[in-house]
């Protein structure tokens, strides 16, 4: 509720509530289909000249049992476009829910793992794994190999969040000032000890480097896509139930506190789930920037500010716009494919900026 609201009478606040809601509840039943829509889609849009019928009967075809094995659109559809639409579905969903959490916990609108440094981390610790995976201790070969980058990401997310809150926090407050001014500086650190590890690979390895730092789903198996899944669905089937308490802590710690919310407590599960979706998206995917900042700002536009309704309505809107911004990333220059990254900055960084400005004009008035 806003300052505005709380003067207005009881009886208007609750029918205001009330409208947003019902709002809340379209808006989700939209993205709902919106999902469907663009997942269907990005298994019948590519290079290929397929049409949506011939996608439909594919899929059809498989989910009925048929014999469709080594069939070119069974090949094309089934076996390499579905790995890829799954995969992107649960990387846009982890980032966009992570996304409204950083920003809750933190209280400021800026927060997103990508800006706060929480992507690089991540990134750094899976390009660690791939260039020096064979010198660890064999102690760590009790871990399947598969496992090996969605964990070190997931490792590097946690360690990167944790020092951003320590460093961040002092005598149990938060600085949301020296958060992002600590996030650009670990952000500027990891990128640098990547750039190290890029230095000393191969020509081979900073090709793949070059390409999977800019974001794709391109390598999307469904191996890759059931090791990410794990990491991914228990931080998206977690997270919500932190929405009334992330709702609490909009108030302030102390407010929150009085209000019945361990503070503390919800700092350490909400940070531990951030790093679980980040680590298990950037080891997917690469790290895929604006998709955290940009999905939650524009729903809260729409449906307000309370997390309940918006972790929801964000993961579902992450999983539209990550698949759709694949389908135009391997279409628009075909036969060839742009990095995913590059797509969503073109259409993250001026809504973002546009933002920017929009607060700065209602600050002003």
């Amino acid at each position: 509720m806003t300052t505005a609201d709380a003067t207005l009478p009881a009886d208007v606040r609750s029918a205001r509530s009330g409208d947003r809601r019902a709002r809340a509840r379209l808006v989700v039943a939209a993205l709902a289909v919106l999902v469907a829509v663009t997942g269907f889609l990005s298994l019948a849009v590519g290079a290929t000249g397929f049409t949506p019928g011939t996608a439909a009967r594919a899929l059809m075809a498989s989910l009925s049992g048929a014999d469709t094995a080594g069939t070119l659109a069974n090949v094309i559809v089934m076996e390499i476009r579905l790995p890829r639409t799954l995969l992107g579905l649960l990387v846009g969903a982890g980032l966009a829910m992570s996304g409204v959490v950083m920003q809750g916990l933190f209280r400021n609108p800026l927060a997103d793992p990508a800006l706060v440094g929480v992507s690089s981390g991540a990134a750094l610790a899976a390009v660690m794994i791939i260039v020096a995976g064979g010198l660890l201790p064999s102690a760590f070969a009790v871990l399947p190999q598969p496992f090996m980058l969605p964990a070190a990401a997931f490792a590097g997310g946690l360690a990167t969040t944790i020092a951003l809150y320590r460093i961040a926090t002092r005598n149990g407050r938060t600085s949301v000032a020296t958060m992002l001014l600590a996030g650009i500086a670990l952000g500027a650190l990891s990128g640098a000890l990547t750039g190290l590890a890029i230095y000393a690979s191969d020509d081979q390895q900073l090709r793949d480097f070059t390409f999977w730092s800019l974001g794709s789903l391109a390598g999307g198996t469904l191996q890759k896509a059931v090791l990410t899944a794990p990491f991914i669905l228990a931080a998206l089937l977690a997270i919500p139930y932190l929405g009334d308490r992330l709702d609490g802590l909009l108030l302030g710690e102390a407010e929150a506190g009085h209000l019945g919310v361990e503070v503390q407590i919800l700092k350490r599960v909400a940070i531990g789930l951030v790093a679980l979706a980040v680590g298990g998206a950037v080891a997917a995917a690469g790290p895929i920037g604006f998709i955290g900042i940009v999905v939650p700002h524009l729903l809260r536009l729409v449906i307000g500010p309370r997390h309940r309704n918006l972790l929801l309505a964000s993961a579902l809107l992450g999983a539209a716009l990550l698949v759709g911004a694949d389908m135009v990333a391997r279409t628009v220059v075909a036969p060839a494919e742009l990095p995913i990254g590059i797509v969503t900055a073109i259409l993250g960084a001026p809504f973002f900026l546009w933002l920017l400005l929009r607060q700065r004009a209602l600050l002003d008035v």
